[in-house]
């Protein structure tokens, strides 16, 4: 019997979508819930899965093609899918069988990764149907691989220097004369990337203010309680949950920062949903955490750590991008001193921390040396002054200098 295959129905903020890979093959067997093909939103990677047992009868759209909800993608002839007969033990086929483990027990996205990370799927025991090596499986195992290969060895092995080799003149190198360039499309998440922050810049009256923030008490604290806050809450001390609360006492105080304009009205947001920018292979994304005034530091710091491993993984919902009143970007994490970030519309400001470097500072008219990081604050003029701006950012540096104000709400 014969079912239409059609494009998930899509979130209201997404109206279409691209077709990145077809996985399958008409003529090819299907087995329920197997990746059939990966649509490409402006936000996330969806993956369209097989309803049913069958076979691909017939594919309408192909790989590039631009989709809408509801949409026709293929066609598909439901059936039972007979299994591969068992080889006899010990014979030559089932060698050869054991040897092609991966392509047979995992998935496609799964294999993908395996491929790239060097990992052999038969040291990986899958969690899917049947033992299916799922996306989520491959990439616990190159997150586990990632953790031995820094841990220390307890008797590294003695490796002998090998004699030395006469070194032979560097080679000159011989142009050819001839340049190439490479043309390549825009992804649909590059391409809404480069829209929206450039409509932001269009729209919004952006200002930046910078201060400067001691870091040497939340230093302190995370090193002495770093080992005991991860044996009781199962995830690391970073500096985010510092800034994300200090964010949250400063939004109290100045609600316009956590406002929006829509068209001539100014919205008042009283929840407190601050987006966290991380790098993902395909390119910036900003997962939300919701409610960060009902949070503590171990739920702040698990969801941070929950959202960066999805995000590495591509499993990011197209819920956990949207909405946000407040945004933190830390580009310190890839040594920037200082930039001037840009404001995620709607919203009306972003905060960009940097990285923490060692310098000399005046204390009571001494010169000493102290962990310092500069903070920037980027913010709509139209909605925001300048004075509550300043303010702001002061209430942050204030919180982070005395991590107590956190604690006592002051």
């Amino acid at each position: 019997m014969s079912h239409e295959l059609k494009v998930p129905v899509l979130p209201e903020s997404v109206s279409e979508a691209t077709v990145l890979t077809w996985h399958k093959q008409p003529g090819d067997t299907i087995r329920r819930d197997e990746n059939l093909l990966d649509l490409e939103t402006e936000k996330i990677v969806l993956e369209v899965p097989a309803p049913f047992d069958g076979v691909l009868k017939e594919i309408i759209v192909n790989d590039g093609d631009i989709v809408e909800g509801e949409q026709l993608l293929g066609i598909l002839e439901e059936g039972a899918v007979e299994d591969a007969a068992e080889p006899e033990e010990g014979s030559e086929t089932q060698s050869e069988s054991e040897d092609d483990r991966g392509d047979a027990v995992a998935s496609p996205a799964a294999r993908k990764i395996l491929a790239e990370k060097g990992i052999d799927p038969a040291s990986i025991k899958g969690t899917g149907k049947n033992g299916l090596i799922t996306k989520s499986d491959a990439v616990a195992a190159d997150q586990a691989l990632a953790v031995e290969s820094e841990a220390p060895s307890s008797a590294p092995a003695k490796t002998p220097v090998p004699a030395p080799t006469p070194v032979s003149p560097p080679t000159p190198k011989v142009s050819t004369g001839e340049r190439t360039v490479r043309r390549e499309p825009m992804t649909r998440m590059r391409s809404t990337i480069a829209r929206r922050l450039k409509e932001a810049q269009n729209t919004q009256a952006m200002l930046t203010t910078f201060n400067d923030v001691n870091m040497q008490a939340v230093m302190d604290l995370r090193s002495k309680y770093k080992e005991a806050f991860e044996k009781k809450h199962n995830a690391r001390l970073g500096y985010m949950s510092f800034f994300v609360k200090a964010a949250h006492e400063a939004l109290k105080r100045f609600p316009a920062v956590n406002a929006s304009i829509d068209g001539s009205d100014i919205v008042y947001h009283d929840y407190f949903d601050i987006g966290i920018a991380a790098s993902s292979p395909r390119g910036l994304v900003v997962p939300i955490i919701r409610d960060v005034d009902k949070l503590s530091f171990a739920e702040i710091e698990q969801s941070i750590a929950s959202y960066g491993a999805r995000a590495k993984a591509g499993t990011l919902g197209i819920e956990d991008l949207t909405g946000g009143t407040f945004t933190i970007t830390n580009g310190g994490v890839f040594g920037s001193m200082l930039s001037t970030p840009i404001v995620n519309p709607p919203q009306s400001a972003i905060l960009g921390m940097h990285r923490i470097e060692k310098r000399p500072v005046a204390e009571n008219d001494e010169v000493v040396i102290r962990p310092m990081m500069y903070l920037a604050l980027t913010y709509d003029h139209r909605i925001i002054d300048g004075a509550e701006a300043v303010r702001f950012l002061v209430s942050i540096k204030e919180c982070l200098e005395d991590p107590a104000r956190l604690l006592l709400e002051i």
